[in-house]
């Protein structure tokens, strides 16, 4: 098991009587987190998509998979079939160890490093938030990137509202910048 779902289960009862939640199954808990990556200009290139595929892989530690353009769109020079990004879907134990690394490896590493905004809630107890580069992650290696990129991680919880899902991700160790809203 790893050392974040030991840390949930360990304040969970803590949280239930903060939030006044008398059944145990409406304890809010995490449910996915989703890391995603745009291609841009850098879908015309095949092997830059397949170098950000393997790099936000190497990352989650799941295969990341190639979403495909579903129609036309002039204005943005898309085509039906054309690579549009990357995603990968982590729950269970690589979801945990996944959100444990970024918040005691990853975010550490961020030059100049306040806090992580509490503005990204969504108003459904769901948390987004973006990232400049690749590089804060130790698994990834310079010498084998071909462009740097950002990417958007949202971790979607069972909570009903943003006070919940906020309680719940300060509890396990998410760093929210103080005084800023």
């Amino acid at each position: 098991m790893s050392r974040l779902k030991e840390k949930y289960n360990k304040i969970a009862p803590e949280l239930r009587e903060e939030l006044g939640i008398k059944n145990v199954m409406q304890t809010p808990k995490l449910e996915k987190i989703v890391i995603s990556v745009g291609a841009g200009q850098e879908g015309k290139d095949a092997k830059l998509i397949q170098n950000m595929a393997d790099t936000i892989s190497l990352i989650a530690g799941q295969k990341a998979v190639i979403t495909k353009a579903k129609k036309s769109v002039a204005g943005f020079k898309a085509r039906e079939g054309a690579p549009s990004g990357i995603k990968v879907t982590l729950r269970g134990d690589r979801m945990y160890n996944f959100l444990d690394k970024l918040i005691s490896i990853a975010l550490p590493r961020v030059k100049d490093f306040r806090g992580l905004s509490k503005k990204g809630f969504d108003g459904r107890g769901n948390y987004n938030f973006g990232l400049d580069e690749q590089l804060i992650f130790p698994e990834v290696d310079y010498d084998f990137i071909m462009k740097t990129h950002g990417m958007n991680i949202a971790i979607i919880t069972t909570s009903e509202d943003d006070k919940e899902a906020y309680v719940l991700l300060e509890k396990l160790g998410v760093p929210f910048a103080k005084g800023r809203k």
